[in-house]
């Protein structure tokens, strides 16, 4: 309702503008209180306290560098070499069950984060096959857990979308 009030406020005659503004702010309050009212609601639930305790179960979070919490969930790239012959970097090890959830994740990150979209985007047109950007993508979401569970901080875009 709120995205057609705006609509026809573009096209509204002088005459009704005023009664369409003072319903477009009070349909922005309510939803502004619907909004703070169904966070609270999902923090109350069982289904957010079992998500945030299995977020929490993860004791290193924000307790490591970003190189070991990569290493630790499998996404760090690691080396296959032995005497003079250099194979390929891979993925490996770590733990499975973090990583198929930071695998779903990221798919979700380059759809709706411009942020990541952007990131991923580049490595694609830098020639970097879609699993390998996929896989960087993980890498970055997860150091970027560690960050903020590390400082305490929630995510800021602006803050993400600096080098």
């Amino acid at each position: 309702m709120l995205v057609a009030e705006k609509h026809r406020l573009a096209l509204a005659g002088v005459a009704v503008r005023p009664s369409l503004e003072k319903h477009i702010r009070w349909l922005e309050a309510e939803v502004g209180g619907a909004d703070e009212d169904l966070a609270a609601a999902l923090e109350a639930s069982p289904v957010w306290r079992v998500q945030e305790d299995l977020l929490r179960s993860v004791p290193e979070l924000g307790q490591v560098s970003g190189k070991e919490i990569a290493a630790l969930v499998g996404v760090a790239p690691l080396n296959r070499d032995s005497g003079t012959l250099r194979g390929r970097r891979t993925v490996w090890g770590g733990r499975s069950s973090v990583r198929r959830v930071l695998y779903m994740g990221a798919l979700a990150a380059i759809r709706f984060n411009p942020v990541l979209r952007g990131y991923y985007q580049g490595l694609l047109s830098r020639g970097k096959a879609k699993k390998v950007a996929l896989v960087a993508v993980m890498r970055k979401l997860v150091v970027w857990l560690n960050a903020m569970m590390r400082d305490g901080r929630h995510w800021e875009p602006e803050v993400a979308a600096s080098p």
